[in-house]
């Protein structure tokens, strides 16, 4: 990790969380809940962003009664699933704040530790992410996967790629209008905050239960976005790709010699060894076995 020059400064005046919402209608009276009572506490004046992904439930129903009731909630509704990293992008383009929290709505993520990520950001980080220590009320195999899913985005996508590391975090005006600059539609948002190289720290926590409702990132959502973001993000496929084809040139043409050595032996050579008739020609393409070539249509003019 870089060294940087940090510069301290007082806290936002405004601060923007977005929250993506994909069929979380268990969750929302729970978010409303844990929210309120998070910005009575926190002293910075908040506006709370939250993203109807294409909800086939009561969702939006729920978010727009929320925002009734609430100046501070802001919506913004997909008119289809278009997917979590998506859904953040539109959320960090309405954003107003001078940073911004991007958290889920399952309150597996403690909105709590944006205190701590605050403080961090006083210091004069531009990026403060949150490093899980414990994965609480995750089986064994969700944990095992996830393990596996950082360290091989972190080979594939960034160096600088934080471990053990989702979505959540802060992050600056100044590194929202560098993203919102990068308009890729297969995005992965970790590997874009890892490239642009602004300062960035983490703040470790234990990462809670759902408070309600299922998981909307499945196994076969992780391999999605895995692989969007090797195919997209990172050169590693291409060089491989690069790499295997060049190998399969070297055989093909040191195969083609082996198949024009054995027609010498055999034809020219006429030695006893084992060779049928065409296979040369198969192998090379060549038109030695199709004899002359037929007269074209039309004859060829003299002069």
């Amino acid at each position: 990790m870089m060294n940087y020059y940090l510069s301290p400064r007082p806290n936002p005046k405004l601060l923007s969380i977005v929250i993506p919402c994909y069929n979380e209608e268990a969750v929302i009276q729970h978010l409303k809940n844990r929210l309120k009572s998070f910005q009575t506490s926190i002293g910075v004046s908040t506006e709370i962003i939250l993203v109807n992904d294409g909800s086939s439930d009561q969702t939006i129903n729920l978010l727009v009664d929320w925002a009734r009731q609430d100046s501070t909630i802001k919506i913004v509704s997909l008119a289809r699933n278009f997917g979590h990293q998506i859904a953040v992008t539109a959320g960090m383009d309405h954003a107003k704040g001078d940073v911004c929290v991007i958290m889920d709505a399952d309150l597996q993520d403690p909105p709590e530790v944006i205190v701590d990520m605050l403080a961090k950001y006083r210091e004069g980080y531009e990026i403060v992410y949150g490093q899980r220590l414990e994965r609480a009320g995750e089986s064994w195999f969700k944990k095992w996967t996830a393990w596996a899913f950082y360290r091989v985005m972190k080979f594939l996508v960034h160096k600088d790629l934080p471990l053990d590391s989702g979505d959540f975090r802060l992050i600056s005006r100044t590194c929202m209008d560098v993203i919102g600059s990068m308009r890729e539609n297969h995005r992965f948002l970790r590997g874009m905050n890892a490239w642009i190289g602004f300062p960035q720290t983490p703040v470790h926590y234990n990462r809670d239960p759902r408070v309600a409702g299922e998981t909307k990132y499945p196994l076969r959502k992780m391999l999605k976005l895995a692989l969007n973001a090797a195919i997209a993000f990172s050169p590693v496929p291409l060089r491989f790709s690069l790499a295997l084809g060049f190998i399969i040139a070297i055989f093909g043409f040191i195969y083609g010699i082996y198949a024009l050595y054995m027609a010498y032996l055999y034809f020219i050579l006429e030695l006893p060894v084992v060779y049928n008739r065409g296979w040369s020609t198969i192998v090379c393409r060549a038109t030695s076995e199709r004899g002359p070539l037929p007269e074209p249509s039309c004859p060829a003019r003299s002069f």
